[in-house]
């Protein structure tokens, strides 16, 4: 019925809250866009165009269009961010686009970005440690987690920064699936599989309920070959 709802709207953010229908969230982008063309400062607008593409960019586009569609995304997030430097939108998904751009397409992308991920978590963090349930821990905690250590990877950092993340919402369902693949990496696997029974018990947060489905999908796919 959700989905059925969103093809009769032009409200591009009740379109993206149905994002897992892929042609929902292309028609918000169009609208999104189509605002840009007539508002080109439009702050609202670019930040939820980043957001939009890196959905777009990791899941459900065919694999010859992703690249482009997060390149878009961080250049969507720059612009966003030199309109309003005090907002943690702008830093914020242009890191996450940056972050998919360095997990999904080889060696090169990751050592192209890394430390602009890390510099434009940091800034979302200094302005708002708070926003999105501390997502920019969380992504700090992954991007400690899967940088080497020989370029300023940690995992005893990455726990540190997904514990603080979970103090804003101890149910977040990514954030202790993330926490159990630092504890494992740590050698400490029942405390990592009490985070993933956690994740799978966790209740689906109604903003994030497209990516809570699939990370208790991957939770529960660890924790099975965790206890064969």
């Amino acid at each position: 019925m959700g989905t059925d709802r969103a093809r009769q709207t032009d409200d591009p953010d009740a379109l993206y809250r149905d994002r897992e229908t892929l042609a929902n969230v292309r028609r918000a982008v169009d609208i999104w866009q189509a605002q840009l063309a007539t508002r080109p400062l439009d702050f609202e607008a670019l930040w939820k165009l980043a957001r939009a593409r890196y959905w777009l960019g990791t899941n459900g586009l065919p694999p010859a269009q992703r690249k482009g569609a997060l390149e878009q995304g961080v250049a969507d997030a720059r612009r966003a961010s030199r309109l309003a430097p005090d907002r943690p939108e702008g830093p914020f998904w242009m890191a996450a686009n940056m972050g998919a751009l360095a997990e999904s397409f080889g060696l090169r992308q990751g050592l192209r970005y890394r430390t602009d991920i890390r510099r434009e978590l940091e800034r979302t963090l200094a302005l708002d440690a708070r926003f999105m349930q501390g997502s920019a821990d969380r992504a700090l905690g992954r991007w400690y987690h899967k940088v080497p250590g020989m370029f300023g990877g940690s995992k005893e950092r990455s726990e540190a920064h997904l514990r603080k993340a979970l103090a804003y919402n101890t149910d977040s369902v990514m954030t202790r699936f993330f926490l159990a693949e630092t504890l494992i990496e740590l050698n400490r696997h029942a405390e990592a599989r009490k985070e993933l029974e956690a994740a799978i018990a966790a209740p689906l947060d109604p903003e994030w309920a497209p990516e809570d489905r699939r990370f208790r999908e991957q939770a529960k796919q660890l924790l099975g070959k965790m206890t064969r």
